[in-house]
């Protein structure tokens, strides 16, 4: 009968989300014999600028240092076209200038750190190699100006993924970003036009990534795509209620499909505390950001920085760590371990949280996850291993 007691206790202490004690020796053990992979890092926008990833004040969250120090194995940075760059027909243009700074700032610059991947094999073998592997993600399905000739391009020159949308519905797929807005011609998902994009993307083994599409969207691109897609840098609605979240059921539908989360770190996207007190004082904010500019030309990151800084001074505390552990925890308790990622979103939000500020601080998480009971073959899934097998199924699926 004691016996049981103390099952049913120890039972009941882990259902009250009790932590256990981990030690420093055991947290970098597990953190450097898993390979971290983070599907979505905005440090193009900086580099093609000229900032160096070597610098310590290069970008707002990611240096060269802090990637060895947070133990970085492979990195997925975003070829973001802004919306802003559509008009003009210039999305093109501005996609190819990022793809190179990244071959040329990040890697050709420091060959004995980075090694550049296009395949599982490639980033196993930069690990072999004790380098970073980095890949190539687009960000924002106008880059490839309504072309099939130009999504193959973007292929061969070593794109593995493309976010079928930005913020912006495009001329073949609705965003999530101005699904609400009337001025807006939407497409009540997928054109046929863009669910030809999505059977080309299968077809020479492109990850189609769902971030900031519409749910309808969303259930097209699954419907098409013949292969696992993934979200790589999404969060839970039910968390944090932002259109550009994804609802439990799209998670679960996802996942059912082989598809990966990947946990997105932005402040807006993890936490309705942040929402709800960004939203009240967004009038003032707005009001200092506008002093602060006075009118001078600054590029939109930059603007969000500073917004982020106007935000935090305006007394709006950022989403933490156990925030980012909920969403994780969300996922696995309605889809499984086997659907969640990490895409941080890093050097493209205004606001990261407590305890991961930047890429130097991803050992906080492992040992956030293995308190909350999370063995090291979960981290290993979710720090890289299901998003390796997403993109096996991808090359298979395309005959690679």
């Amino acid at each position: 009968m004691l016996k049981l007691r103390w099952v049913v206790l120890l039972v009941g202490i882990v259902a009250m989300g009790q932590t256990r004690v981990v030690t420093d020796a055991e947290v970098m053990r597990v953190h450097r014999g898993v390979l971290l992979i983070d599907t979505h890092n905005d440090l193009p926008y900086w580099t093609v600028e000229g900032h160096d990833i070597a610098s310590a004040d290069g970008a707002p969250h990611t240096s060269l240092a802090g990637l060895k120090q947070g133990g970085v194995g492979a990195e997925f940075f975003s070829v973001w076209v802004a919306k802003d760059f559509v008009e003009g027909n210039r999305s093109a243009d501005r996609a190819l200038q990022l793809i190179d700074s990244v071959k040329h700032d990040i890697v050709e610059k420091y060959p004995a750190d980075f090694q550049f991947a296009g395949s599982v094999k490639g980033i196993e073998e930069a690990r072999r190699q004790g380098k970073i592997a980095v890949l190539l993600g687009i960000e924002g399905g106008h880059a490839i100006e309504d072309s099939l000739r130009l999504l193959r391009d973007y292929y061969d020159l070593g794109v593995r993924y493309m976010t079928l949308t930005h913020t912006n519905t495009n001329g073949w797929a609705d965003s999530a970003g101005d699904i609400t807005d009337a001025k807006v011609k939407h497409h009540n998902g997928l054109t046929a036009f863009g669910k030809q994009v999505v059977r080309e993307m299968n077809r020479i083994g492109m990850m189609v990534d769902i971030s900031h599409v519409s749910d309808k969207t969303f259930y097209d691109a699954l419907d098409t795509s013949k292969a696992p897609i993934i979200a790589s840098h999404s969060d839970c609605r039910a968390l944090a209620n932002a259109p550009r979240n994804m609802t439990d059921e799209m998670i679960v539908a996802l996942a059912k499909k082989g598809g990966v989360v990947q946990v997105n770190f932005n402040c807006g996207f993890l936490s309705q505390r942040f929402r709800d007190e960004s939203a009240s004082t967004q009038p003032v904010v707005t009001q200092r950001l506008e002093q602060a500019i006075g009118g001078k030309a600054i590029g939109e990151l930059e603007s969000d920085v500073l917004e982020g800084k106007i935000r935090a001074q305006a007394g709006v505390k950022p989403a933490t760590l156990a925030d980012v552990v909920a969403h994780i925890d969300h996922i696995r308790k309605i889809a499984g371990i086997d659907a969640i990622g990490i895409g941080t979103d890093f050097n493209g939000v205004s606001c990261t949280p407590q305890g991961l500020e930047d890429v130097s601080k991803f050992p906080n998480l492992t040992r956030a996850l293995l308190e909350k009971g999370y063995t090291e073959q979960d981290i290993r899934k979710i720090y890289g291993g299901n998003l390796l097998r997403v993109m096996r199924a991808v090359e298979v699926a395309a005959g690679k």
